[in-house]
């Protein structure tokens, strides 16, 4: 009978321990975020967001998904502190297949508490890069130097291959994640998340309040998607949507001052370039690429008043093309501006400025129908004599006060040459 007890309390309290731990797996929480693209204020804002929110819910781990070309400095320190200060460990996993950690992606896989790749993907080529103007060579050693301490130390304080991480800012060294995996320089390579839930189970790391041990057993995923505010940055953020919104801001603007008063097109176009600067914040704007886009447009006026037989056409065209072509100063072709977009806008942008200036100055050159401009050069009759100071003249069926400054005879032909006020000023027809 003893016996029996025994193994009946035995019994209890195993079942009182598997639903205690049925009952913890099912509270823990793993956080995922996702930031594809280029890093920009929108997603280092984004991630401060996620990582607090995920302090909030009391997540056991925070998964960063990325895939990104690189970025703005500023944003990539920002995601690299708030990573750094996380009381919850944080993994950046660069994934899916194809993806890449390139130059600020770099920064921020190695700054994570567990770095991991999927397969299929590559990390590397952190060379700074100047956003705005050329960097002369002391300004650019500066930056080097202190980029590549700056790597290096992230990757010294997770045990990291300091070394080649140094050489992808100096020598803008690229690895595939199975390289990554032998030179130290990430964690894992997973596949998906599931698998990557399974490898990191266990594991302690040291967050910014001390060890912590991951517990990701029977965890719930819980993602978290970019609302529409900070997909609309990202999204102006395209060096493809820069430029269409650049270029639509100065037709807007070019309208408003060519037809004052219309207002919407003043409004749209001033919309459209405050978007624009702010998408330049974040990519590698050349200014000699925008002057020429300038000097383009300029051509394109000039063709107007100018005799060239189609040259400042053919020039305004070349230019817009060369300018949009060195506008985004970038090795990387996700960071300029694609071909497919800039000749359809060069072509359009020749006849927009072409048709709209040639009505507007056949309009101009076309002789008044209304008001005395109208009565210039129309022909009459003198009904009295006509001198410098007085007479009358018969002119489109209706009599006017004149003036000549040479004899007119009564009855004699005149053509009117000027007004001045109700009085007409002629001459011998």
């Amino acid at each position: 009978m003893l016996y029996k007890l025994h193994i009946l309390i035995i019994l209890i309290i195993i079942s009182i321990s598997v639903v205690s731990s049925a009952d913890d797996s099912k509270g823990r929480i793993v956080y995922v975020v996702k930031i594809s693209g280029t890093i920009n204020p929108s997603a280092s804002e984004f991630v401060t967001a996620s990582l607090k929110k995920a302090n909030d819910l009391k997540a056991e781990v925070v998964i960063i998904e990325l895939d990104t070309p690189g970025g703005l400095d500023t944003s990539m320190r920002q995601i690299v502190k708030d990573i750094v200060s996380s009381p919850i460990p944080v993994v950046v996993y660069v994934s899916p297949s194809g993806a890449r950690a390139a130059s600020a992606g770099a920064f921020i896989t190695i700054a994570a508490h567990i770095a991991v790749m999927a397969p299929g993907t590559n990390i590397g080529a952190a060379h700074p890069v100047a956003v705005g103007e050329k960097m002369d060579k002391t300004v650019a050693e500066k930056a080097e130097n202190d980029a590549a301490a700056y790597i290096r130390s992230l990757a010294e304080s997770h045990n990291r291959n300091a070394d080649w991480a140094e050489k992808a800012v100096r020598q803008s060294a690229s690895i595939t994640e199975t390289e990554a995996l032998r030179l130290k320089v990430i964690d894992l390579i997973s596949e998906d998340i599931n698998t990557l839930l399974k490898a990191i189970d266990g594991k302690e790391v040291k967050t910014a309040v001390g060890q912590k041990k991951i517990n990701t057993a029977g965890a719930t995923i819980v993602r978290n998607e970019m609302g529409v505010r900070h997909k609309i940055l990202d999204f102006i953020s395209d060096p493809n949507v820069a430029y269409m919104l650049m270029l639509i801001g100065f037709y807007g603007i070019f309208f408003e001052l060519t037809n004052p008063g219309s207002i919407f097109p003043g409004v749209i176009g001033a919309i459209c370039l405050i978007l624009a600067f702010y998408s330049f914040q974040t990519l590698p704007v050349n200014y000699a690429g925008l002057l020429l886009i300038l000097v383009g447009i300029i051509l394109f006026l000039l063709e107007i008043k100018v005799v060239s037989y189609g040259l400042l056409t053919v020039g305004g065209i070349a230019s817009i093309i060369l300018g949009s072509l060195m506008l985004f100063d970038s090795p990387d072709p996700l960071m300029r501006v694609s071909l497919s977009i800039i000749i359809p806008f060069a072509i359009v942008s020749a006849l927009f400025f072409i048709l709209t200036f040639r009505l507007a100055y056949k309009a101009y050159k076309r002789t008044p129908v209304t008001g005395m401009e109208s009565m210039i050069g129309a022909d009459g009759i003198a009904k009295t004599n006509i001198n410098d100071k007085d007479g009358l003249v018969l002119v489109q069926g209706e009599i006017w006060s004149a003036r000549s400054d040479e004899a007119i005879q009564e009855g004699s032909n005149v053509t009117v040459i000027g007004s001045k006020g109700m009085v007409l000023k002629v001459k011998k027809a």
